[in-house]
């Protein structure tokens, strides 16, 4: 932490500051010198810009993930979470991971066409594809912007896997496309519930839905046929961990069909931030809330190694993960459900351009 105050919190907005890219070639830093100031220029406005890239599809190979392949319509996230782990990507664009990761968003025009060219391509085997695994696909901006919306048409057009993982009602415009795909076994949605303290809500996750939207959007979801789970993500011991028991109750009597649970993850600029945004908010719980994510981590605030670091180490992760499985039993949500097996054999690869005939036609 610098010396300087903690900044005081911006309406409407998650991060604290606005600390340098770790790729930038000078650093700055504030200092206390007597003369501090906060800006006195309001809110930081949202900026859009456009993401040049030439693929759609990101492709891993983390054995701590159950999926191979994602899509990320937008770069940066408007819903401004403090704590998401996506937030250090935007220091490969040489913008900030604090309020620029929420403010200065980017978005790909062409990316439904970059995606059908993907799936046209000779060598492309199918396999679920995650919508949202880096930023969510149905933050504000996709209500004009529609990005997901028109991945989605594609989708179903060439009867393709897709989850999708979102902290938005607005999934909900998309129910007549989510209807088509689940009834050939092609979508399931999971909907991310950190808290159900509607303050707190507004503090970790300014520009989300409240927690009572989201679990209402769970219900519709899953009265429309759509196989649907919540994820309790992040925990955070010592702020959010109270809810567990709570929001597994609720995502059941919403009707999902599954729960999950994640760890927060501090990777890099994020432990800074995170810090900052505790202690502007929270300055009376600080210490013990991050003395308890070091005992989730070895003694540190992030630890990334491949099989903990979505559910860490330790007495106090081990006590989180069985409460958690204790809470999944006691309502049903422990057994497996064949509504998340998606279908991947109907696959119907696209003409590279859709203005080509098919010889078949």
């Amino acid at each position: 932490m610098s010396d300087r105050p903690v900044p005081a919190p911006t309406r409407g907005r998650g991060s604290q500051s606005n600390p340098d890219s770790r790729f930038a070639a000078h650093a700055r830093e504030a200092v206390d010198d007597g003369w501090w100031q906060e800006p006195a220029d309001g809110a930081p406005r949202t900026e859009i810009g456009i993401d040049t890239s030439r693929t759609v599809i990101s492709y891993n190979s983390s054995p701590d993930l159950p999926f191979d392949r994602s899509v990320n319509p937008y770069r940066g996230c408007e819903h401004g979470c403090i704590y998401c782990y996506a937030r250090p990507t935007h220091a490969w664009l040489g913008l900030s991971p604090g309020l620029d990761f929420e403010r200065r968003l980017f978005h790909k025009p062409d990316a439904a066409q970059q995606l059908r060219q993907a799936l046209a391509r000779p060598g492309y085997r199918p396999a679920t594809l995650v919508l949202g695994a880096n930023t969510d696909p149905y933050q504000p901006i996709e209500r004009r912007l529609g990005a997901t919306h028109a991945l989605l048409a594609v989708l179903l057009e060439t009867r393709h896997p897709v989850a999708i993982t979102t902290k938005s009602a607005l999934v909900l415009r998309d129910l007549p496309l989510l209807r088509a795909l689940a009834a050939e076994r092609l979508v399931a949605v999971q909907v991310s519930v950190t808290t159900l303290d509607d303050d707190l809500a507004r503090r970790l996750e300014p520009r989300a839905a409240a927690p009572r939207r989201r679990l209402r959007a769970v219900a519709e979801l899953a009265a429309a046929g759509i196989p649907t789970g919540v994820l309790v993500a992040p925990l955070i011991p010592g702020l959010t961990d109270n809810d567990l028991e709570r929001i597994v109750a609720a995502a059941a009597s919403a009707g999902a069909e599954r729960a999950g649970a994640l760890l927060l993850r501090l990777p890099l600029e994020l432990k800074q931030l995170f810090e900052e945004w505790l202690r502007a908010h929270y300055p009376e719980r600080a210490d013990k809330v991050l003395s308890l994510i070091r005992q989730c981590r070895g003694g540190t605030l992030n630890a990334s190694a491949f099989g903990t670091r979505m559910t860490g180490t330790g007495p106090v992760a081990e006590l989180l993960q069985q409460r958690f499985r204790l809470a999944l039993r006691r309502h049903g949500l422990a057994r497996q459900y064949s509504g998340w097996a998606l279908a991947a054999d109907a696959f119907r690869p696209p003409a590279a351009d859709p203005r080509q005939l098919s010889l078949f036609d």
